[in-house]
């Protein structure tokens, strides 16, 4: 069992930055793949990028490749979101899951956290 907890979000203009945080406690964390989804209004949840266990190996998906960065703190169970460049395409609910296949979500969601890219 893995609970997980988003922070980070807000308003940002395009162009600005923000980092989200997603906050794990439960199983051994180091051990555990972690993602970040995000929904827009009126769209299906998709998958942003991904991060193994050992924080080593990373993917993307291409709309965000170069702008944004997964990273990991294992000694804090915490994953990084850093969001540079955003555009307002980014808006939505930014979810956090963890134990996930490559980018096949598991059942391990958090409660999100909202971004919202306007000027």
């Amino acid at each position: 069992q893995v609970q997980l907890e988003e922070s980070g979000g807000g308003l940002v203009q395009p162009g600005g930055s923000l980092r989200l945080s997603c906050t794990a406690s439960g199983r051994a964390f180091s051990t555990i793949s972690v993602g970040w989804f995000r929904q827009a209004p009126g769209k299906d949840r998709e998958f942003v990028a991904a991060i193994d266990g050992s924080g080593v190996h990373t993917v993307y998906v291409d709309d965000v490749k170069g702008r944004f960065t997964i990273s990991r703190d294992n000694a804090k169970n915490t994953v990084y979101l850093q969001m540079d460049g955003l555009k307002s395409d980014d808006t939505g609910v930014y979810y956090c899951n963890a134990d996930l296949l490559g980018s096949t979500p598991s059942d391990y969601w958090g409660e999100g956290t909202l971004v919202t890219v306007s000027s």
